[in-house]
Order: structure tokens, then C-alpha cells, then sequence
């Protein structure tokens, strides 16, 4: 009987995710439109296929439920996954990172290899309702209506929760993207004090602004995405230069988005000792007034913003030369601004 339930409980969940991404690309035609051109269809041939994508996703969703259909919902429910895994890697392997919306809008973002993983552990739910659906095709009629009904009413409930909580973190990152587009001027003045935040570890944890000052050293953090091929240049670039201020500057790497993807793109830019943080939203971005990446922000010892925000990777490296030089004070001009404006002075290579 409990292998029944589990069965039962198995195609539960592919209903709730074929539901779910149906529903998404039911809402958002457009965005559907769009990642189905950026995966490579020809042009003519978007609409009609978004269209279709869309229907057999929500055939499956229903027909994976009665029990004399579920076996074929579930084997059309594993090619589905396997053409768009198979997809993926492959434009993975040519460098190329379409926007997903597998699930509509709320998950319109670049593909990456945690996107080959989520997949991987849906083709292994969809395997588990087919064997499941071969070995006990009378489930649910077995059991009991009121325990199969509960938990239809469950997935449901499970659904809508995980909806609205898409919802959510959509919404948040649009008024990020709208504050950020409304700021005033770009960066903090200097000499204001650092506002505080909260910063995901990629080997796992949080951390804040205090943890990361050290008594002596200046903090430089620097703000990425894994996806600006400036970034990458910039930091294949910034362990040599680390090492000719090690004595009096911190530099932490600073995203947005997925912890693993930027765990590996730091590895995968051999970034060494650099970490490599990642931010919820953009909450620090949008305290430090940092509007576009590479941007670099200087901290002194003392806890203050040091020098205006410095943005690409030559203005990032005039404030390490600072950081090494000042070690720890602003360098201000008789206005009383202060400058990263060094010379012609320049790290070595």
C-alpha cells in the first residue's frame, strides 16, 4: 500500500511541474515567443511551436493523473525533457546562454549548467511515473477516495505556493531593477559610512559587511555577473593584482543569481582565494547606488566608503593602486571630494 501512495504522490508532482510551466508560458505568449527563437526554431516556425509547447506540456500535466494514461504522459513527459536537456547542452558547449522561461516570466534567466541539473532530477521523477505506471496501473483507484483526494487538494495548495512565490521574487526584481533605474547620483559620497548587508557564501552560509573587514585592510568589493564578458576579463586579472596589495586590501567578488553558477564561474575564471559572494536581489547594489557591472567600491579601515564607485575593470584597478598607496585613507582633493585619480602610475605585470 505505501508504494501505492508513493506512486500516487510521484505523478502528483509531475502534474504540479508540467501545470506550472504550461500555466507560465499561458501567461507570458511573448516571452514564450522569445525563448523559443533564442533555442534556435526558425523564425517562421516560433509561434506555431511556442503554441504546441504549450498545449503538450498541459496534456501531460492532466493526462499523468488517470491511470490508463499515465503511462503514456509519462513517457511523453521524458522526451519532452530529454530534447530540451539534450538543447541545452549543446548551447551550453557553443557558449551560448539563451534565457530559459521554462516556467514563463518568473523564470526568464540565462541557462547554465544548474539548469541541466533541475533537469536531470525531473527526467528522474518522470522515469519513477512511468515504472510506476507500468507496475501499478490500478493506482489511484486502490485507495482510499478520501486519502487520493487529500492529496490532489495537497499538490494544489503545493502549486499555488510555489506560484505565488515565483510571484514574488519576480516582483522584487523588478523594483530592484526600478530603483536602480530611479537612483540619483551614482555611489555613495565618500566618507559615508558602508551600509551593511548580508551576502550568500558560495561553499554556503551568509556574511556580512562586519566579517569582512579585517583590522589593517581596506575591502574592495567588486560587482560581477557571470554572464559580462568584461567581468570575466576582469577577473582573470585581479589575483595578480590582489597579490601587489595583499598587505593592505580584501577583494570580494560580488553577484547576483545562482550561488552554484557563480561558484563555478569563479573557478572557472581561476579567481584562487578571491571569493565570491552572492547577493539577494540586489541589496547591495542598491545601498552602494552600484548601477552596472564590472563596479568596483572602496572601503576603508575605518569603515567608510573611500572613493567613488569605479566602473570597469581599468577604473577598478585605480582603486586597488589607491587601497595599496593610501592604505586605508581617501585621497582628497581641495574640494574636499576625494580621487582615484593616480598618475600614470600602474601594477606591474
Amino acid at each position: 500500500m505505501l508504494i501505492d501512495y508513493g506512486v500516487w504522490a510521484s505523478r502528483l508532482a509531475l502534474c504540479v511541474v508540467f501545470g506550472l510551466s504550461a500555466w507560465g508560458k499561458l501567461l507570458d505568449p511573448a516571452g514564450t515567443r522569445k525563448a523559443v527563437g533564442e533555442f534556435g526554431i526558425a523564425l517562421r516556425w516560433v509561434p506555431a511551436v511556442a503554441w504546441m509547447l504549450t498545449f503538450v506540456e498541459a496534456a501531460v500535466a492532466v493526462a499523468v493523473l488517470p491511470r490508463w494514461t499515465a503511462l503514456p504522459a509519462a513517457a511523453l513527459a521524458i522526451t519532452l525533457l530529454g530534447v530540451f536537456t539534450g538543447t541545452m547542452m549543446r548551447l551550453l558547449r557553443a557558449g551560448k546562454r539563451p534565457a530559459c522561461a521554462c516556467f514563463g516570466s518568473v523564470s526568464a534567466k540565462p541557462i547554465g549548467w544548474s539548469t541541466i541539473g533541475r533537469n536531470g532530477g525531473l527526467l528522474a521523477l518522470a522515469v519513477v511515473v512511468l515504472l510506476g505506471a507500468a507496475a501499478r496501473h490500478e493506482v489511484p483507484a486502490v485507495l482510499p477516495v478520501d486519502h487520493a483526494v487529500g492529496m490532489a487538494v495537497a499538490a494544489v495548495l503545493v502549486a499555488a505556493l510555489l506560484w505565488l512565490g515565483a510571484l514574488v521574487f519576480e516582483l522584487r526584481r523588478r523594483l530592484d531593477q526600478q530603483t536602480l533605474s530611479t537612483l540619483g547620483g551614482e555611489g555613495l559620497p565618500v566618507g559615508a559610512v558602508a551600509p551593511e548587508f548580508e551576502l550568500l557564501r558560495t561553499e554556503g552560509g551568509r556574511i556580512g559587511l562586519a566579517q569582512l573587514l579585517s583590522p589593517g585592510r581596506q575591502l574592495l568589493l567588486v560587482f560581477v555577473h557571470p554572464h559580462c564578458e568584461m567581468c570575466a576579463a576582469l577577473a582573470r586579472e585581479l589575483p595578480r593584482w590582489q597579490r601587489r596589495a595583499a598587505e593592505s586590501l580584501t577583494i570580494v567578488m560580488v553577484g547576483n543569481g545562482d550561488v552554484a553558477e557563480h561558484a563555478a564561474w569563479g573557478r572557472e575564471q581561476g579567481l584562487g582565494e578571491i571569493p565570491v559572494m552572492v547577493q539577494q536581489g540586489n541589496e547591495a547594489a542598491l545601498r552602494y547606488r552600484v548601477r552596472g557591472t564590472p563596479s568596483g567600491v572602496l572601503i576603508g579601515t575605518n569603515g567608510q566608503v573611500s572613493a567613488p564607485v569605479a566602473r570597469g575593470a581599468m577604473a577598478i584597478r585605480d582603486l586597488i593602486i589607491q587601497a595599496k598607496r593610501t592604505g586605508g585613507h581617501a585621497i582628497s582633493d581641495n574640494t574636499g571630494r576625494s580621487s582615484n585619480s593616480l598618475g600614470a602610475q600602474t601594477i606591474s605585470p
